[in-house]
């Protein structure tokens, strides 16, 4: 292993946003859960089970928004038809409900900020000063803005979101086919590249993409989930695998 914790093959790392980078994942959690429980409670009535953190964990999160609300939803054996990216907040479309969870997270960005983990700023030096090369991958629309927001843009060489993937027309976790973009972008071959997620999705396309170095981030409680979906390594902060000082 290397000073930074990584098998010596690795070239590059591909770094999640949400939950690795940025305090997010738990604003993306409330948004997600505030959204479906208004949509169930309609549909449903007082009666209605309520979206839970499992379901988060489960079937939402780190995939794309509309994939999100499919997998969710048939989970509940709920079939809504997809309409389109510019359906109106909460219509009850696929489509509708992802913009509704999104505007709601908009909304506590505004109202809350942004804040990234040291630990991973910190990794994040120690990797460029390595010479190594870094690709932020992430279904979010709002990278860029997130990034700019806490000064961060600058560590990345490549960024697939949300807005390149549609471009690109790349399916997103747990397919690894946004990971292994950026692993292109970068010169790199997947063996030579580590990805870094907290995501169950994400893990799944690490093991998928046969990329070389898997690193699980728990931020909640799941490290045995992120082993069992494909994880070498678990970690509580990026800021244990070292050279961080």
């Amino acid at each position: 292993m290397t000073q930074l914790g990584l098998p010596a093959a690795i070239h590059a790392c591909l770094f999640d946003l949400d939950g690795v980078v940025t305090k997010t994942a738990v604003v993306h959690a409330a948004a997600w859960k505030e959204m479906f429980d208004a949509f169930l409670r309609e549909r449903d009535g007082a009666d209605f089970r309520p979206f839970e953190a499992a379901d988060y964990d489960e079937y939402v999160d780190g995939r794309p928004r509309a994939d999100g609300v499919r997998t969710f939803l048939a989970s509940r054996g709920i079939d809504l038809p997809d309409g389109g990216p510019e359906d109106p907040p909460g219509a009850e479309t696929v489509h509708g409900l992802g913009n509704r969870k999104n505007e709601l997270v908009l909304e506590k960005i505004r109202t809350d900020g942004v804040e990234a983990y040291d630990g991973t700023l910190r990794y994040l030096e120690a990797v460029r000063a390595h010479g190594l090369g870094t690709a932020i991958v992430s279904s979010s629309a709002n990278c860029r803005d997130v990034l700019r927001s806490i000064g961060a843009e600058h560590f990345f060489d490549v960024r697939i979101d949300g807005v390149v993937a549609a471009e690109r027309k790349l399916p997103g976790k747990p397919h690894p086919d946004t990971f292994l973009a950026a692993a292109e972008d970068l010169g790199v071959d997947p063996s030579e590249a580590a990805v870094f997620e907290d995501a169950l999705a994400g893990m799944d396309a690490g093991r998928a993409g046969r990329f070389g170095y898997v690193v699980g981030v728990d931020r909640v409680g799941q490290t045995y989930a992120l082993y069992r979906h494909g994880a070498d390594i678990v970690v509580r902060d990026l800021a244990e695998l070292g050279d961080t000082q």
